[in-house]
Parts: C-alpha cells; sequence; structure tokens
C-alpha cells in the first residue's frame, strides 16, 4: 500500500497468465486496458512476431471470468491489426484501436464486430505516422499521439480531422516521439512525451499549460502512458524505470511504485494442474539479490516476480481502480485509490 497526506493506493489483485498459443485465457504481450458498460475489461494483445496471427482484443472482468475475444487475424484488411498500440471507448460505446504501422484507427462493437475504421499514413493534416495513444473527453472528441509526426491530431469519434498541434523539438509545447495520452474531468490533455521524458499539460485547444517529470524527483525515463483520477492526481507509466510515478495535481511528485503482483486465479489453476511447474517456482528464487553491475531498473525487475515489467499503460476505471498493464509479464496489477 502507498499512502501520502492526501492519496492511499492499495494493491487489490493481479490479472494474467501467458498465454502463447493463439486464442483463450491469458495474455499475450498485452499494450492497453478498455473499461465496458457492465464491468467487462477489454485487453489489447499486441503479441510478439512469431504469434503475431493471434493479435485480439480478450474480455474479462474483475472476477477472472474469461468472457470473449475478438480479432480478425494479422494484416491491414478491415477489422485487422499489425501493431496495436492503444484503445478507448467513444461516447457511442464503440471500441477505437490505433494501429502505429497501418496508420490508422479501426472502429468495433463492444462485443467485437468490426463497424469502419479511419486514417491513413502521411504528414499532412489528418493524416498518421505511426498513432500511438488514444483518448476520448467528455463531449466524444478523440485525441491521438502521432507519433512519428511529433503532434497530437484531435479528431471527432468518426474520424473528421478538427485541429492538431505540435512540431518536433522539446521546448514547451513541442514533442518527440509522443506515445501515451490522457484526459481529466476538465478535458485537459495529458501527453507521455516519450523521447523527451517528460509528460505534458494542454487545454483541450492544445494551448500549453505545464510539464510534469524533469530532473530530479519524479524525474521519467521514456514515459509510456498516463492517467488522471478524478482529485487530478497523476499517473504515469514510466517505462524505463520500470515503475509507477504519481504526481499530484499541481505537478509535485507524491509516490513512486514498483508493484506488488501476486498470483492470479489463472496462474494458481495452472499450477494446481501442473505440480511439477509448481514444484520448480516453490524452488526458484523470485526475489533475488542482484550483483551490483546488473543493479539497474531493468535488470532488478525482470529478476522480480512481484514488479512491474515492461510496464506500458495506466488507466483507471469508473470506480476508481487503477489498471497497470506489463508487456513483458503478461498482466495487469491492479490497485484501489482511496
Amino acid at each position: 500500500m502507498v499512502n501520502t497526506n492526501t492519496l492511499s493506493i492499495r494493491y487489490l489483485k493481479t490479472i494474467g497468465i501467458v498465454n502463447n498459443g493463439f486464442n483463450g485465457r491469458g495474455f499475450a504481450n498485452p499494450y492497453d486496458v478498455a473499461f465496458g458498460p457492465d464491468g467487462e475489461i477489454f485487453v489489447l494483445n499486441r503479441c510478439d512476431p512469431a504469434r503475431r496471427s493471434a493479435i485480439r482484443v480478450g474480455v474479462c472482468n474483475l472476477a477472472e471470468e474469461y468472457l470473449y475475444e475478438f480479432g480478425y487475424g494479422f494484416g491491414d484488411g478491415d477489422g485487422q491489426m499489425t501493431l496495436p498500440v492503444a484503445m478507448a471507448f467513444d461516447a457511442e460505446g464503440r471500441l477505437l484501436i490505433t494501429d502505429e504501422h497501418t496508420s490508422r484507427v479501426n472502429i468495433y462493437s463492444n462485443k467485437g464486430d468490426v463497424v469502419s475504421k479511419w486514417g491513413v499514413k502521411g504528414d499532412s493534416e489528418g493524416e498518421f505516422n505511426g498513432p500511438a495513444g488514444i483518448a476520448v473527453d467528455s463531449a466524444g472528441l478523440v485525441y491521438v499521439c502521432d507519433q512519428r509526426n511529433h503532434r497530437i491530431q484531435k479528431y471527432t469519434s468518426e474520424g473528421k480531422f478538427l485541429s492538431q498541434w505540435g512540431v518536433r523539438g522539446s521546448e514547451p509545447g513541442e514533442f518527440n516521439l509522443p506515445w501515451g495520452i490522457g484526459v481529466d474531468i476538465s478535458d485537459n490533455v495529458y501527453v507521455a512525451d516519450w523521447r523527451n521524458d517528460r509528460v505534458q499539460k494542454f487545454d483541450s485547444s492544445g494551448q500549453y499549460l505545464e510539464t510534469i517529470g524533469g530532473s530530479g524527483e519524479g524525474s521519467l525515463n521514456r514515459p509510456s502512458g498516463v492517467s488522471v483520477d478524478r482529485n487530478g492526481n497523476i499517473y504515469v507509466t514510466d517505462w524505463g524505470n520500470e515503475r509507477l510515478q504519481v504526481f499530484d495535481s499541481n505537478g509535485k511528485a507524491i509516490s513512486s511504485m514498483r508493484g506488488e503482483a501476486t498470483l492470479s486465479d489463472w496462474a494458481k489453476d495452472f499450477f494446481e494442474s501442473n505440480q511439477d511447474e509448481m514444484e520448480t517456482r516453490e524452488i526458484s528464487n523470485l526475489n533475488p539479490d542482484i550483483p551490483d553491475h546488473l543493479n539497474t531498473p531493468y535488470h532488478i525487475s525482470s529478476q522480480t516476480e512481484s514488479y512491474f515489467w515492461g510496464p506500458v499503460s495506466v488507466r483507471i476505471d469508473s470506480n476508481n481502480r487503477l489498471y497497470v498493464v506489463e508487456s513483458n509479464r503478461h498482466r495487469i496489477q491492479i490497485y484501489e485509490i482511496e
């Protein structure tokens, strides 16, 4: 549990187990989550190259019931994905998913039916070059990190271009490979400015407001995702440091978390059915002492099972629960914000 004078973050549970197949319960390099109207948790499985034909969205709930999944194979056909990055539900309850390779946004129903798509590759207004993070504001308008064009673009949910801001650079309001994006209850926009190692805050028209992160306490190393709770606290997956950073509404660093994962119910079921694997686990050192020459965030997290390893996204559901997506351990750690 993390406690500050204004915030308490309590570990709740972990959902996930690696799925090396092409369907069924479990995750394969999850990259993002989104939340359906009835408590469903939608998980975007990006998959590694060896299983790229299994790219899909798996749907479960907090009780770890695996409900259904959908996917239309690897490629650029209708409903297909190649390098999916992020997703969000629009105001009509449709699921929008960005694909950085095909440079488009795919639209599905909440049951996985293909609805439509929009976007083409380019650098003109309304075109993409590697779309990554996606977020929807209270008016239903859609914001997309146009990664390799170093800008943010704003659309209607049907893909009508409205506006854009940003150029490549490191000054306020400039970007270098923006990756993750979130909005707060006032529709301010927060961008995880990946290569500049910071989060930038804008109003909904793109007016620069402030920078979060930087040097010293709360510094970031390749931030990948950002979300804001109902009280204005800012949560950033600090990918390069293998941790979650928390800032208050003024941008002051107030907490840093490495992770507290326990076994998911899916993993427990697996070990009950595979006692030899359980015996191997029981004699393994899952929290080893790391030698000085390997004392880096990556090596520590890769060897410490409970820690975040490859945190790529952070999202907050309507019940103020915090979800941290770990691509490298094929799981999601869930916390309650109090």
